[in-house]
């Protein structure tokens, strides 16, 4: 770890609330604390995150991982400075964009160029400072000819849009996400995906709260992982995620083991353009030709999933003999580079099992010049024994970060096998 000062120092930071029987007793609680001290008291404690200490150091990312309710999103208030701790110190060296509630602070009945004006004083800039900013605000956000327009006639997309580029636009020291590494939809996804990438690299202390596994493993260095409030595990992002599914899928029961799967694998994450389902467009093979890619555009055009030459939406399989085709045709904007495919089984209960991607197989993929392209996967005498799985395809940008667009199902293998082998696949081995 550098030994220059950290630019986020937490010292003992926790953060407490009281819950009181009616509202009668916040009242009295402010006047006369007295009234309900004692035995009696009416009022208790909640601990929303017990008192921790967290450094972090210039150009650091760091994950925050956790179930629903754990104190991420507390502890990331209070390194905002919207939320007050109840004990110790949180000292934050540098400016802080915050990725948080979107156009939260917005006032509906002002314009939009007044709302920059309004959040950018918000978040400590000048009039002057502002003035040299907002060029470059409204052309990021793509909403030049309504911004003079009150807010409260945007649509909801263009309403992120303009917080998104009032958050980033001043390059901050620190960045802090919650939830997504892109926002809005279609082009502004992968161009708001770019600016936060872009950040990070001329080192921005990036920290990222998130559900999904596989981002928070692949952008983070460091995680720390919570949990009613309490720090269960702080360390390299790998080992930390590892531990964190481990748990879920130890839990089972109430959904956890497919949660902790598909956002392990980072396959759960919503497209974010050209959204299709198992029933949607992309399952028809036999399209015509498409039209070629429109700008930003990237998405899935036809899935084919075959077994032993045998196409279809339900097929068969047998174990350790078939061979398992999957082909995807995609259209992009060729203007970007190459995006990455990926496929994967999965269990009924919506497990992944296995996956495989280009990028990480070191495999390119070949487009032709209006941005189209194919890749094709093969899984030679596929090892699943027997059971159904699913198939899904999914494209990502080229660094198998951003997600373009999935098909959660594009169909699904039975397999069969001779014998009584237990388990879920056969791995080569041999007796001595």
């Amino acid at each position: 770890m550098s030994s220059e000062a950290p630019v986020i120092a937490l010292e003992g930071v926790g953060k407490t609330y009281k819950r009181f029987a009616k509202p009668s007793d916040r009242f009295w609680q402010a006047v006369w604390p007295s009234a309900l001290r004692g035995g009696d008291a009416k009022a208790n404690e909640f601990v929303a995150l017990a008192p921790l200490n967290l450094k972090v150091q210039r150009g650091e990312a760091l994950g925050l991982i956790g179930r629903n309710g754990a104190g991420k999103s507390t502890l990331l208030q209070m390194v905002c400075g919207t939320l007050n701790p109840s004990s110790g110190t949180a000292v934050v060296n540098g400016k802080i964009g915050a990725l948080l509630e979107l156009g939260a602070g917005f006032n509906p009945e002002f314009t939009g160029r007044e709302n920059v004006y309004l959040a950018a004083a918000v978040m400590g800039f000048s009039g002057a400072e502002t003035d040299a900013l907002y060029e470059s605000i409204v052309e990021f956000s793509g909403i030049r000819e309504f911004i003079d327009q009150p807010v409260k006639t945007y649509s909801s997309g263009m309403y992120v849009r303009l917080a998104f580029s009032i958050a980033t636009s001043a390059n901050p020291d620190i960045l802090v996400i919650d939830e997504a590494l892109s926002v809005g939809d279609g082009a502004f996804a992968k161009k708001s995906f770019e600016r936060i990438m872009q950040l990070k690299a001329q080192g921005t202390t990036v920290l990222f709260c998130s559900h999904s596994m596989y981002q928070v493993e692949s952008f983070c260095d460091r995680a720390v992982w919570l949990d009613h409030g309490q720090v269960q595990m702080e360390g390299p992002a790998s080992e930390v995620v590892a531990a964190y599914t481990d748990s879920l899928r130890a839990e089972g029961g109430d959904g956890a083991l497919k949660n902790a799967t598909f956002v392990a694998a980072g396959l759960e994450i919503a497209p974010a353009e050209g959204e299709v389902d198992a029933l949607g467009s992309a399952l028809n093979t036999e399209a015509v030709d498409p039209a070629p890619a429109v700008s930003g555009l990237t998405r899935i055009t036809g899935i084919e999933v075959a077994v032993d030459g045998v196409s279809g939406r339900e097929l068969q399989a047998v174990s350790l003999q078939s061979d398992v085709h999957i082909i995807v045709k995609f259209e992009s904007d060729p203007a970007q580079p190459c995006p990455t495919f990926a496929t994967g089984f999965a269990l009924p209960d919506g497990q992944i099992f296995t996956s495989a991607y280009t990028l990480f197989d070191g495999v390119p993929i070949e487009r032709d010049a209006q941005g189209r392209g194919q890749a094709t996967v093969v899984f030679e005498k596929l090892p699943l024994m027997k059971g159904r799985f699913s198939v899904g395809a999914y494209l990502f940008d080229e660094r198998a970060l951003h997600v373009y667009d999935v098909v959660l199902q594009a169909a699904t293998v039975v397999v069969t096998q001779p014998g009584v082998h237990q388990g879920f696949v056969q791995l080569p081995h041999r007796w001595q």
